[in-house]
């Protein structure tokens, strides 16, 4: 048997030139057992199918799923957005099929893209840096967390600021992402209002504060108000103030982060900037910093000196997080779609996603507990099962909104519309509410009728998912 045995093949040529394979060093080993048992196969169960039923196949299973080219996709806090398709057509030209291994100087075009899109996103923010490596967003969140932890440990309060606070209705991510640093977390109650309540703050913080994680507006889709306040409150205990930008399509062109306070932030891509979103990725959690954590940022950083750009590593890097600078289409694509709307489309999207919302919030009949809100709002189901609402919606060709989710509200609906979707749109979710709110306990309780697939012990499916080209049953 022979390989090839790259440890001498000869890339040394100075002009490029690739040998051909024949010209390659080659050399015979011997393999001294063939491949165990467990990892062969006598035959592969692939279907024989022709091209139309092969094409079918694929359209069937497309039709069986509900996405956001099928309709409304109201997932609070998820900001499931329509992505343009001339971003996709921007993303397939051949002229960015780029190899993330070349130098520098042969990817002038691919570096000033990445370096106009930090610009872009430190502009957005308000931060005076950003880096686009992060591939999603709690990956940026853990970045952003470990660039503040390096910070403080530069400063020798490493081991002393050793806690992270983070508000009982954030993201879930928050506290993973705190925890993985190896942070403990406080969890930071409500005030009655739904927003931060600076008493509890001010004593959950001191001189073990790393950081406290907001979001803001916060999952209830309130804006906070005392935000300088409490920046001020966390800055004065010595503490970082973090941002999560999974609601920055309520600030969008009108708002920003840095002139808030905030210290470090992430982008959620997907969320903000219409590029694909869940399915596993690939994604973009780029996060910005402000000039003191400059230097504790992944390496290496785009910059560009009197028109050339390179590479470069900051003095006090916390490492590498990801290949190249990140995911290069996923960041082409929010490029395209930042230089498309420009800042008055952009701030235009925000101003819609908060009309929409308070739309939609106007047209059903179910109790909002909180506000005034801004591009989401949580309703509530109130003594109904809020997975039962959200089943039974599914029968009248709509997705759902987020359920039971912040607990601070009775079997929770948190809704985001998006900026999106036309009035037709949020009439039938608004339809769609109010027809369900109308119906049995036992209707709710048999829900979904007329899906594909009916309920689903939805805890087997995601630890024990079972995959497969054909039907289970069969």
């Amino acid at each position: 048997m022979q390989r090839h045995d790259q440890t001498v093949w000869n890339d040394t040529d100075v002009d490029g030139y690739e040998p051909l394979l024949s010209e390659k060093g080659l050399k015979e080993v011997e393999i001294d057992s063939a491949l165990p048992d467990d990892l062969t196969r006598d035959s592969l169960e692939l279907p024989e199918l022709s091209e139309p039923e092969l094409a079918r196949h694929y359209t069937r299973l497309s039709q069986m799923n509900y996405g956001i080219d099928s309709g409304p996709y109201p997932l609070g806090s998820c900001t499931m957005k329509y992505n343009p398709k001339f971003t996709e057509d921007v993303a397939a030209l051949p002229a960015v099929s780029v190899h993330p291994d070349r130098d520098a100087e042969s990817i002038q075009g691919t570096l000033q893209v990445f370096a106009e899109l930090q610009e872009y996103l430190a502009d957005i923010g308000g931060m005076d840096t950003v880096t686009l490596q992060p591939p999603a967003g709690a990956a940026g969140e853990f970045t952003g967390i470990m660039v503040a932890k390096a910070y403080h440990e530069y400063n020798d309060e490493g081991e002393q600021r050793d806690e992270v606070v983070v508000p009982a209705s954030a993201h879930g991510t928050n506290f993973a992402s705190a925890a993985m640093a190896g942070y403990d977390v406080v969890e930071l109650p409500p005030g009655s209002d739904g927003r931060v309540d600076l008493d509890a703050l001010s004593a959950a913080v001191g001189d073990s504060t790393a950081a406290l994680m907001l979001t803001n507006p916060n999952t209830l889709g309130l804006f906070e108000r005392d935000i300088e306040r409490i920046a001020d409150i966390v800055h004065e205990a010595g503490g970082l103030l973090y941002y999560d930008g999974a609601n920055l399509n309520a600030l969008l062109g009108r708002a920003r982060p840095g002139d808030m306070g905030f210290d470090v932030m992430h982008f959620n891509l997907h969320k903000t900037f219409a590029t694909p979103h869940g399915g596993g990725g690939p994604g973009a959690g780029p996060i910005g910093v402000t000039e003191d954590l400059e230097a504790f940022l992944p390496t290496p950083q785009v910059r560009e000196r009197d028109g050339q750009y390179d590479l470069v590593e900051p003095e006090h890097t916390i490492g590498k997080v990801h290949g190249a600078m990140g995911n290069w289409l996923v960041l082409l694509k929010a490029h395209a779609y930042i230089s498309r709307l420009g800042d008055s489309g952009l701030r235009d999207t925000s101003e819609k996603a908060v009309l929409n919302a308070n739309y939609l919030a106007s047209q059903i009949d179910l109790e909002i507990p909180f506000g005034p809100f801004h591009h989401e709002f949580v309703a509530s189901a109130g003594e109904r099962d809020a997975a039962d609402v959200a089943k039974r919606m599914l029968d009248y060709g709509v997705h759902p909104p987020t359920t039971k989710w912040p607990e601070i509200v009775q079997e929770a609906l948190m809704t985001e519309p998006t900026e999106a979707e036309s009035k037709t749109s949020l009439d039938q979710l608004a339809a769609a509410f109010n027809a369900v709110t109308e119906e049995g306990e036992q209707t709710l309780a048999e829900a979904p009728e007329n899906t594909s697939a009916r309920r689903i012990d939805q805890t087997s499916a995601a630890r024990n998912p079972q995959l497969s080209w054909h039907s289970l049953d069969s």
